[in-house]
């Protein structure tokens, strides 16, 4: 049965512009297509804004504000679980990016989550693989973004290899461009920087290989509308970017001696100030990979983002995924995770949550800080929960974003021990950390030892435990750990009350 379509959204706050995507879902037989509906971009220039200390300043940040609020605007009508807004590599490096997006999110009405690198990469390839034909080989895809450049090697919708570089157009026209000059040498020396970071990746992708490279996003189209309409491609080449169609647009360039005096078809005025630095990382990818010619296409992360928000709306979530391969990785207890995680879930049940979504969402978070709250044993049993934490917070985790990565890391350190290294977290979802402490604790044995009819509830600003008196009286250790653990809540101002029945 086809069923009527609906709206998702991304918004991408990017180095160099910020995009909203507005896409229409189509259910068929043969499985569901988003088709863009809406779009509108900002040259807000973040990256731009950015010190030589990593401080955004507040010019960069009031054009990102006014930008967020004509898109909030937009998305005014949109439940909250159809909108994803993702933050790049800026927003990863600016020490004051927590400032900033506090007031971004009040202009466009919805979280922004900011995304590490490899993240980044999945989905720009997710977005390009949706938006170009099928292919039976692997593929390359190269996204030059204003602050990193996204190298993914892929096939059919399954990237293999992810890398995100710190070279980006806004960055490298900084430091080579800065006035808009441009001339032979500093070319070169531009074109040499890119070439060295990509070298960190070169061996490894060009033994992979690929039979296909595409160049997505907005650097990749400038430069191919640049090369397409002035003629600068070779004569067989009709559209995309051909090597020699960038020699002859840095030719150009270079002899107009400014990239504010050149004249050329397609020029758009918002890509000028970035025009040399992508131009020159651009060179850089196709001498370093030993690249002749790259197709193009648009799709790329903000297409990327509205698959994956149709996958978990259609419980295909590449979260769930990565939490597996992390279970088969760091030799997880599965049967201990699966009795803890169950246990959570059923006390989180007994708590009144009116939005069914945010209940689903929550109810995988316990389910996955359960699978992952013993991954430090891999490390150390000392202090495991620790090491559990630095993992969350620090490994590449596909389909998590920082955002999400924070919350589990809290989750996973604040599941033993003393509750006080939590206190002034804002990460800390205190419900969800009183249900898995208190399964955790339950579950010490490691084993499926009937347990009997446990009820908690929210009382003031802390919970209630009630337990079957004749039971506790037979489980000393429990009952000894039940008093420290409701201690331990006490102390940090959350009443925690364990109460005994006679049923």
């Amino acid at each position: 049965m086809v069923t009527q379509p609906h709206l998702l959204a991304a918004v991408d706050l990017g180095s160099n512009s910020f995009r909203l995507i507005v896409g229409r879902v189509e259910e068929t037989e043969a499985g569901s297509q988003i088709y863009q509906v809406d779009a509108l971009r900002e040259p807000v220039r973040l990256g731009a804004g950015l010190s030589r200390d990593k401080y955004l300043d507040r010019a960069s940040q009031l054009r990102g504000w006014d930008a967020l609020k004509r898109f909030g605007e937009r998305l005014r009508d949109f439940h909250p679980d159809h909108v994803r807004a993702v933050a790049t590599n800026t927003l990863r490096v600016a020490k004051n990016a927590g400032d900033f997006i506090v007031e971004a999110e009040a202009a466009l009405g919805f979280p922004i989550e900011v995304i590490a690198g490899r993240e980044e990469a999945r989905l720009i390839y997710a977005g390009a693989a949706h938006s170009v034909p099928a292919s039976a080989g692997k593929r390359l895809v190269v996204d030059i973004g204003g602050g990193s450049t996204e190298f993914i090697i892929g096939s059919h919708y399954t990237p293999i290899h992810m890398e995100s570089l710190y070279i980006g157009c806004v960055s490298h026209s900084r430091q080579f461009f800065a006035a808009g000059n441009v001339d032979e040498y500093t070319m070169r020396q531009a074109e040499l920087a890119a070439k060295r970071e990509i070298q960190i990746i070169s061996a490894e992708y060009k033994h992979t290989g690929w039979d296909q490279a595409i160049g997505s996003s907005g650097t990749a189209r400038a430069l191919a509308e640049l090369v397409e309409a002035n003629g600068f491609n070779d004569p067989d080449i009709t559209h995309g970017i051909s090597r020699g169609g960038l020699e002859r647009l840095k030719r150009a360039l270079i002899k107009a001696e400014n990239v504010n005096r050149l004249k050329l078809v397609a020029l758009k005025p918002d890509r000028i100030p970035v025009l040399a630095g992508g131009l020159s990382i651009m060179l850089g990818v196709f001498e370093e990979l030993g690249i002749d010619y790259v197709d193009t296409t648009d799709g790329a992360l903000r297409l990327g983002v509205l698959y994956d928000l149709l996958g978990r709306s259609q419980h295909e979530d590449m979260r769930t995924v990565t939490v597996e391969g992390f279970k088969r990785r760091y030799a997880v207890d599965a049967a201990q995770s699966e009795r803890i995680a169950e246990l959570a879930i059923r006390f989180y049940d007994q708590f009144d949550e009116p939005d069914a979504e945010r209940r689903e969402e929550n109810r995988m978070f316990l389910a996955w800080s359960a699978a992952l709250h013993e991954i430090g044993l891999s490390i150390a049993h000392s202090a495991y929960h620790k090491h559990s934490a630095y993992i969350a917070t620090h490994a590449d985790m596909p389909g998590f974003s920082r955002t999400d990565q924070a919350r589990l890391a809290a989750l996973v350190l604040g599941h033993a021990g003393k509750l006080g290294k939590l206190s002034h977290s804002r990460d800390v979802d205190w419900t969800l950390l009183f249900c898995l402490r208190l399964a955790s604790l339950l579950c010490r044995r490691r084993t499926d030892a009937g347990l009997p009819s446990i009820e908690v509830k929210q009382a003031a600003s802390g919970f209630d435990v009630r337990l079957p008196n004749d039971w506790v009286a037979n489980n000393p250790l429990t009952d000894y750990s039940l008093v420290q653990e409701a201690a331990e809540w006490e102390k940090i101002g959350r009443p925690y009350r364990v109460v005994y029945t006679d049923d």
